[in-house]
């Protein structure tokens, strides 16, 4: 890419999601990099959505909004429309952090062989507490990517990857449309692609009760090891399985005595009156047998 700075396409795929998006847009818009391109691909809200894309309109290379297939199906639209050298997705309750585009171009300008770079990341609730922060290995190749469920995951707003990488891995699989991000990390690392990993905060994601890390938490886990399996992973699906498959049978066998604890019995009440509260960043982690 030389010495000239490269341009960075951003995609944010959205449906309904008019209480983040504005959020999503301020974070790249405000962003101190003179070279990217803004690009929304929006499924047909019925929401306010569109009346805040509009109000951002002067920023956006391109937006459509129309019936899609799905978040896969809207990002292969927007991957579509974008000119840069320098390629992502942002999903619409997700942000970049302040100097995020220029570390992304300085990774790939100081390192002529990358063409998929991979930083830290944070999930916070609504009031901003942080929920889990992510940190990648600091190798990434297929081997660690195929252990995604036993540690070797990192956030995909934390990542960005070259024209290069998208031309030989692209595009998403429109069949799935939950672990598409996985799915396409191991294709490129099929590839022989070149994953740089450092440590750097780019981003952060919102754990709200429609987000599908929160929403459909149990299906993107079985999404993701049917995805691993498929590519040759299969051991290492097979692993997770059998710390579940443990935990479950732990549970089983402790769970009458559990709830009849003479402790349990007297904060469950308490418990369940707090676990009410959905702002709570640790009422997630509360078990749903506490709450009933």
């Amino acid at each position: 890419m030389g010495e000239q700075l490269p341009k960075i396409s951003v995609i944010i795929p959205t449906f309904n999601q008019g209480n983040f998006i504005e959020k999503t847009i301020e974070s790249v818009i405000s962003q101190d990099y003179p070279n990217f391109e803004l690009i929304i691909i929006d499924g047909g809200s019925t929401d306010n959505t569109v009346d805040i894309i509009r109000k951002y309109e002067q920023y956006l290379t391109y937006w459509v909004s129309e019936p899609d297939r799905g978040q896969s199906h809207a990002i292969n639209k927007g991957m579509a429309k974008a000119t840069g050298d320098v390629l992502t997705w942002l999903n619409s309750d997700d942000w970049y952090l302040p100097g995020t585009l220029c570390k992304f171009s300085d990774l790939f300008r100081n390192n002529p062989g990358a063409v998929m770079v991979v930083g830290s990341g944070r999930i916070i609730d609504s009031a901003g507490n942080e929920i889990h922060f992510i940190k990648p290995n600091q190798s990434i190749d297929l081997e660690s990517l195929f252990d995604w469920l036993n540690g070797g995951d990192f956030l995909q707003p934390s990542s960005a990857f070259s024209r290069l990488a998208w031309e030989m891995a692209g595009p998403i699989d429109e069949s799935i449309h939950i672990a598409l991000d996985v799915d396409l990390w191991i294709r490129m690392a099929k590839s022989g692609i070149n994953f740089v990993s450092v440590d750097y905060l780019f981003s952060e994601a919102l754990s709200h009760p429609n987000a599908k890390t929160t929403a459909f938490a149990n299906l993107m886990l079985i999404d993701c090891a049917m995805v691993i399996a498929h590519h040759g992973g299969k051991k290492h699906v097979e692993k997770k399985l059998n710390q579940l498959a443990n935990k479950l049978c732990w549970y089983e066998k402790n769970y009458q005595a559990i709830i009849e604890n003479p402790i349990i019995k007297l904060l469950r009440p308490i418990i369940k009156r707090l676990a009410k509260n959905e702002d709570q960043y640790w009422s997630e982690f509360i078990p749903p047998w506490v709450k009933q």
